[in-house]
C-alpha cells in the first residue's frame, strides 16, 4: 500500500528523453562543427571537442541514471 502512492504514471517515454539528453547537443555541435568547417577549421575543430566532451559527461551522468 505504501509504494502504491510513488506510482507516477506511465514512464515510457523517460528513456528517450534522456537519450536525447544524451545525444541531442553533441550531434547539434557537431552538425555545427561541419558547416563551419570550410570557413573556420580552429572553430569547428573546438566545436568536436566540445561535442565529444559533451558525449563523454552526458554517457556518465545520464548512464547512471539510467542504470540505477
Amino acid at each position: 500500500m505504501k509504494y502504491l502512492l510513488l506510482e507516477v504514471g506511465n514512464l515510457n517515454g523517460l528513456v528517450f528523453l534522456l537519450i536525447a539528453i544524451m545525444l541531442g547537443p553533441a550531434i547539434v555541435l557537431a552538425i555545427i562543427g561541419f558547416a563551419v568547417k570550410n570557413k573556420n577549421k580552429k572553430a569547428a575543430k573546438i566545436l568536436f571537442i566540445l561535442a565529444a566532451v559533451y558525449v563523454i559527461v552526458s554517457l556518465g551522468v545520464c548512464g547512471a541514471l539510467l542504470t540505477g
